[in-house]
């Protein structure tokens, strides 16, 4: 039979762990293979931790995975991920704001149509502020023209791939992770399920827009080096009109003769082309962060209880 592994992340989420095993359960186990659940707790200040352990002990189906510290989605993601075994995996988070309902279809999409992923978009934003939603808009815009990554508009971690996949994304090893740009640059043939956003079963989202913000920004230096480019670009178009304006001032001085000095102007200078040089040199500063991350070579997370036990082929 086959075998198919749920990857759950929660963090500060124990107002919504029971109620999402409970939803979620009878339309995982009504599936045709051998499934199980993946709770991977972000290291969770509340009862979340606990809570999953107490689903793990009546059902045996439950594997989770507990981390020393709060390390982010991204690295609960990645542990879900090397740590599954089966021949199919699925993310989907547990506020219940993706759409439970369509893990069937999705199975089906993955293990009888030929595709190799099924991921899940939402088609609409309700209840979500609208400056919220233009920064979106924008943010998919700007980084499908930047980068190599074509993201679709409203892409969510939520989706269901087979074994193929999941050590395509397992094998890289950057330690600045951006899912949604990884799960599109490794290609492979993806089936996308259109479904209407929904508010959270319970509790209070952990996204603030500047977390948002910060992720949006890792995504563009992730996957493309366009940043330096424009600063090159505007360094470039600024010297030149430096260069202009320093011709027109030595033929007007020989024309007309020397003018007073203008205090204004040359402060307006010194303060634009400052700015222009901290930018560049920011925008520089924020690749050669990441260098430094990478080259550390710390893990991605720290697990500090689980009941997976390694197989044979000595997956964790």
């Amino acid at each position: 039979m086959k075998s198919f592994e749920l990857i759950v992340p929660c963090y500060n989420e124990e107002e919504s762990v029971n109620l999402f095993y409970e939803t979620v359960s009878p339309i995982l186990y009504s599936i045709d293979a051998d499934c199980s659940f993946i709770f991977v707790d972000d290291g969770s200040r509340d009862n979340t931790a606990k809570l999953i352990r107490e689903l793990a002990e009546k059902d045996a189906k439950v594997k989770y995975i507990s981390f020393s510290r709060n390390f982010g989605k991204e690295a609960a993601m990645l542990a879900g991920m090397r740590m599954s075994s089966a021949d199919y995996v699925g993310i989907i988070d547990s506020d219940l704001q993706h759409s439970p309902e369509l893990i069937p279809d999705m199975y089906r999409a993955v293990t009888e149509e030929g595709c190799d992923i099924a991921a899940a978009r939402r088609i609409d934003r309700k209840g979500e502020a609208k400056i919220k939603s233009a920064f979106s808009r924008s943010f998919y815009k700007l980084i499908n023209k930047i980068s190599d990554a074509n993201i679709e508009e409203g892409a969510q971690d939520f989706r269901v791939m087979n074994r193929k996949v999941v050590n395509a994304i397992v094998s890289m090893p950057e330690y600045n992770r951006f899912s949604k740009g990884i799960f599109s640059w490794v290609g492979f043939k993806t089936k996308w399920f259109e479904h209407e956003n929904r508010e959270r079963a319970a509790g209070k989202t952990k996204w603030s827009f500047w977390k948002l913000f910060t992720y949006a920004v890792d995504g563009i230096l992730g996957f493309s080096t366009a940043p330096l480019k424009i600063s090159l670009i505007v360094g470039t178009f600024t010297s030149i009109i430096g260069f202009i304006y320093a011709l027109y001032t030595i033929v007007k001085t020989l024309v007309f003769g020397p003018d007073v000095a203008g205090y204004p102007s040359i402060i307006c200078a010194i303060l634009i082309v400052g700015g222009l040089i901290l930018i560049s040199l920011g925008i520089t500063g924020e690749y050669i962060a990441r260098m430094y991350m990478e080259v550390k070579n710390r893990p991605d997370y720290l697990i500090n209880e689980t009941n997976i036990i390694p197989d044979e082929k000595g997956n964790e």
